[in-house]
């Protein structure tokens, strides 16, 4: 007899939402019309992008600071123009990138315990856009490299600890990037791009190992993203605006492996991957539902699972790494669902009689150890991210702070995008003028430190006068 049923252990999973008091209320989630999750989770803090008078802000919260949002909690809030996109280093809980509309990247150190007093100043400061810079991703495997995306239609990948601008991918997409994601090793990166091309690229080599053209043929925004595998996954839409996601081998992208067809939603398809179950959760900008579907070596691939059901459309996701969840419930993801006002935890699990720690559903995962320095990696080395065990559960270690290095720019060769601007410098200018010019520096550093502390103690006085009006309102 043939089994009519395909044997699964996630055949039962489900999602339940938390208790109202262990939301996140009172949050003006950002409004900004960008297709990004706008916010990033890990284990110990929340960040979710919000609305702010006067650039671009976000707020990190620690996770166990559930309840109402003071209107006045201290914020995130260096951009000049409002925040895209954010995402938390995978080797350091307390360090988070963000990228703006101010074609700046910046990178925080948040304090261990939170934010007591609003954060002006990041670690560091990456300028090479010219325009937006929509995507931020730190490389899995190796300290301290960041891979930002602009509107620029640029990738450029960042020693943090240096704060330089390692590799330029300027020439490789001639239209609007919709999202990059990294190998499991970060050897190679793919990406969507709105000529509706899924290109795999060697970033250290800069060129493009595979591509394919009109990987889903409607107009509206793709994904793509790695698997474990070397198999890439992508979501779009068809001619007839119709759902759809594909999976695909690099080696042979002329067909898809599968190709399935979902509904006529207009919501672009968020995909969040879980390389320990091979579970893709797809979360729909606008939709009330999470879709989750397991990818297995069996024909068709594809297997859907189940559809996590709510009332409330969301207006971003953020996904908890595996590390931040609890083994003892049998707790497989974790979502935080963005609201108009609220951030609502949603909480996946299989059901097990035992409370015993369920090896089969936690094989180890990656841990928060860099198993290279930015500088191997950059020299061509690769390596499989450093695999933890959770079966006594995740306890957080110590951070160390991230240190920025600046090598002196006039000792080394100018970087690619800085030609113009250094070609006019002087080797080696007067010690007087450089005092000057030092001096002249701090002058105008201060100076916009004091304008920053400015704009957001006006901001926190705007709330509070819109609070007093509110209450005289009512």
């Amino acid at each position: 007899m043939r089994r009519v049923v395909r044997q699964s252990k996630f055949r039962h999973v489900f999602g339940q939402a938390v208790k109202n008091d262990q939301c996140y209320d009172d949050i003006r989630v950002s409004r900004v019309t960008w297709d990004s999750s706008f916010c990033a989770v890990n284990p110990r803090f929340v960040a979710i992008i919000i609305e702010a008078s006067g650039g671009g802000a976000f707020l990190v919260l620690p996770l166990h600071k559930t309840g109402r949002i003071d209107k006045s909690y201290p914020t995130v809030c260096g951009h000049t123009g409002p925040v895209l996109d954010i995402d938390w280093c995978p080797h350091n809980d307390q360090v988070i990138a963000s990228g703006s509309e101010d074609c700046t990247v910046m990178v925080w150190q948040i304090p261990e315990n939170g934010l007591t007093l609003s954060l002006t100043e990041p670690v560091v400061i990456l300028e090479g856009h010219s325009k937006r810079v929509g995507i931020v991703a730190w490389h899995p495997t190796a300290r301290n490299v960041l891979l930002s995306a602009g509107c620029d239609n640029a990738i450029i990948i960042w020693n943090v600890g240096t704060g330089e601008a390692l590799i330029n991918l300027d020439d490789m997409h001639s239209d609007m990037i919709y999202n990059v994601s990294w190998s499991r090793n970060g050897s190679l990166i793919c990406t969507a791009s709105k000529d509706k091309k899924v290109r795999v690229i060697d970033p250290r080599k800069q060129e493009i190992v595979a591509e394919k053209e009109k990987a889903h043929e409607g107009a509206r925004p793709m994904r793509a993203i790695f698997l474990a595998d070397g198999n890439v996954f992508t979501t779009g839409f068809s001619r007839m605006s119709e759902r759809q996601l594909a999976l695909w081998n690099p080696k042979n992208m002329q067909e898809p492996i599968a190709l399935h067809e979902m509904d006529t939603s207009n919501g672009v398809l968020l995909p969040f991957y879980d390389p320990d179950t091979s579970i893709i959760y797809l979360c729909g900008k606008g939709d009330s539902s999470i879709r989750y579907l397991e990818i297995t070596d069996e024909s068709p691939y594809v297997h859907y699972l189940n559809t996590f059901s709510s009332k409330e459309p969301q207006r971003g996701m953020g996904y908890m790494p595996k590390r931040g969840l609890d083994v003892n419930k049998c707790e497989i993801a974790r979502f935080f669902k963005l609201h108009e006002r609220k951030c609502e935890p949603i909480i996946m699990t299989v059901p097990r009689k035992s409370d015993l720690f369920q090896d089969d559903l936690y094989p180890d995962t990656a841990g928060p150890e860099a198993a290279l320095e930015a500088e191997e990696w950059f020299e061509g080395k690769n390596a499989d991210p450093i695999l933890i065990s959770l079966k006594h559960g995740y306890i957080p270690g110590k951070n160390r702070d991230l240190k920025v290095v600046k090598k002196n720019i006039l000792d080394s060769k100018p970087a690619a995008n800085k030609k113009s601007e250094l070609s006019c410098a002087p080797k080696k200018p007067t010690d007087t003028a450089s005092v000057q010019n030092e001096a002249k520096l701090d002058e105008i550093l201060k100076e916009i430190k004091s304008i920053k502390e400015t704009i957001c103690s006006q901001d926190e006085r705007i709330s509070k006068l819109e609070q007093q009006l509110a209450k005289m309102a009512a």
